[in-house]
């Protein structure tokens, strides 16, 4: 009994550092990940390399997030990163079957479409294997990703963490500024912070 708990222990400190290195770190290589969009194409993060990566973490019925699309801030800002085709903007929805902001593929594009949402692809993981993956917290909760494939940004949208509507203008954007640095080829400034929003519904 006393030879099998040591195995056990001994095992646990070989495989922990791994299962560590397989979740997204600011500086490291952004964990990979294949899913079907809404629309049933495949989405690769390695087949991105070359293009600076924003994930958006989401929940349309999550108050912060409607904050965000009511003011037309996030379509705004996927229009304007995205224009030139340097930039890829992967939305992804963690919410379980039967939890809040849980959405079929169909359900999920005639929002898109109601919205004007300019993102790249939107993923259902239902399963919640991406946002843990990336220890996604909150929505919306923000992923910037280099031309490398390094993940340059994690965090919040921008500084105002209130989900009331007026309070976009005038908030500093964290995630246009990390994409502006990574396009000058500067290292992001503010690298890491807080997230806010409602808790993923995994």
């Amino acid at each position: 009994m006393k030879l099998l708990a040591l195995t056990v222990a001994a095992l646990a400190l070989i495989t922990t550092p791994v299962l560590a290195d397989n979740h997204a770190e600011v500086g490291k290589p952004a964990p990979e990940f294949t899913a079907k969009d809404t629309n049933g194409k495949d989405v690769k993060l390695s087949d991105l390399k070359g293009k600076i990566v924003v994930l958006e973490w989401t929940n349309p019925e999550c108050p912060y997030v409607v904050k965000h699309y009511e003011t037309k801030n996030m379509q705004a800002l996927q229009e304007e990163l995205t224009k030139g085709g340097d930039v890829a903007w992967i939305t992804i929805s963690s919410s379980a079957k039967g939890k809040q902001g849980h959405m079929t593929p169909e359900q999920a594009n005639a929002y898109i479409a109601a919205q004007g949402s300019k993102e790249t692809a939107r993923i259902l993981d239902e399963d919640g294997t991406i946002g843990k993956l990336y220890a996604a917290k909150t929505t919306p909760h923000m992923f910037v990703v280099n031309k490398d494939g390094v993940l340059a940004y994690a965090g919040a949208i921008d500084d105002n963490d209130s989900f009331k509507h007026d309070t976009v203008k005038g908030a500093k954007n964290f995630v246009r500024t990390a994409v502006e640095e990574l396009k000058a080829g500067k290292a992001v400034t503010t690298a890491s912070t807080k997230p806010y929003g409602c808790s993923v519904k995994y």
